[in-house]
């Protein structure tokens, strides 16, 4: 189902991002992944806003750090920069 909601450009500037790995074919699959995700805590009474919630959140994004290397993470930044020249604006 196709609906249109607001994300900050930042959000949207991360999400572009991580769309543009190989495989992806946009970003639609990576919401509904999320949403999947939320949807699953929330209905396991997992409060969001919590210290706790929070800590584990950015335990899981420092578990990322290091998990691609400098010579891949700067080719994937050229196919993005390259991909954003390639972009019509009106």
């Amino acid at each position: 189902m196709r609906t249109t909601i607001e994300i900050d450009e930042g959000k949207l500037r991360k999400l572009r991002e991580l769309a543009a790995r190989p495989g992806e074919r946009g970003y639609s699959r990576l919401i509904d992944e999320a949403l999947d995700a939320y949807l699953a805590e929330e209905g396991a009474g997992f409060d969001h806003r919590s210290d706790a919630a929070k800590e584990a959140r950015i335990a899981r994004l420092r578990a990322l750090d290091g998990s691609i290397g400098e010579e891949e993470a700067e080719a994937w930044k050229a196919r993005i920069r390259e991909s954003r020249r390639q972009w019509r604006t009106r």
